[in-house]
């Protein structure tokens, strides 16, 4: 299991250094990226949110960093798409691939699984499940498909093990965009980390 980050190029994009990677491919958000890496990330974050809100939106910068990190700054509610990618070994399937309408903002919804309702959806297509059934839990590749998609059981506390070691990477990344942050947005590093924090659900770093 690990959280990765859906990357759309950004052609032009020279606001701080990126890496080079295809559209609609996922990056894995951990402690090991490298400063072009963590300067994509941020970016896709960043345009992920660049919306402003309906109501009562707040006065837009004029410059071209200003504008681009706006929405990320401002917005109440932000997205980072995404989510927990999980892949089966033994067979080489990916489970809950992350679809649209689920994202690394929700990725607490696996917490539901193991200690709330006991199940929880990530998107669709596919539209992967997880299903809490006593000491067992089922992911299910597409529970909306005719035979439902390949499916794979595993204990809950491995489960749990899973996700602290998901969670735990994407602390690691926040602390990582926070000491990139400080480098290549100085001026802006404070509210940057702390909206990364919101984004992907996490509390900010000290």
């Amino acid at each position: 299991m690990r959280p990765v980050l859906e990357i759309c190029v950004a052609d032009g994009f020279a606001l701080w250094p990126i890496g080079e990677h295809e559209s609609y491919s996922y990056l894995v958000l951990d402690g090991k990226l490298t400063p072009r890496e963590v300067g994509t990330a941020v970016m896709r974050i960043a345009d992920c949110n660049g919306s402003e809100p309906e109501d009562k939106p707040e006065p837009c910068s004029t410059d071209p960093l200003g504008t681009f990190l706006h929405g990320l700054l401002t917005l109440p509610d932000l997205v980072a798409n995404g989510g927990f990618r999980v892949t089966d070994d033994a067979t080489g399937t990916v489970f809950v691939e992350p679809g649209c309408c689920s994202g690394l903002e929700t990725w607490r919804d696996w917490l539901e699984v193991l200690d709330g309702t006991g199940c929880a959806s990530f998107g669709h297509d596919p539209f992967s499940t997880a299903e809490r059934v006593g000491d067992t839990v089922r992911l299910t590749l597409d529970a909306h498909a005719k035979d439902a998609g390949p499916t794979t059981e595993l204990p809950v506390d491995q489960l749990r093990t899973l996700v602290t070691g998901a969670e735990q990477d994407l602390r690691d990344f926040l602390a990582l965009a926070a000491t990139w942050a400080e480098e290549h947005l100085p001026a802006q590093a404070a509210p940057v980390t702390a909206a990364l924090a919101r984004a992907l659900d996490l509390e900010p770093t000290p």
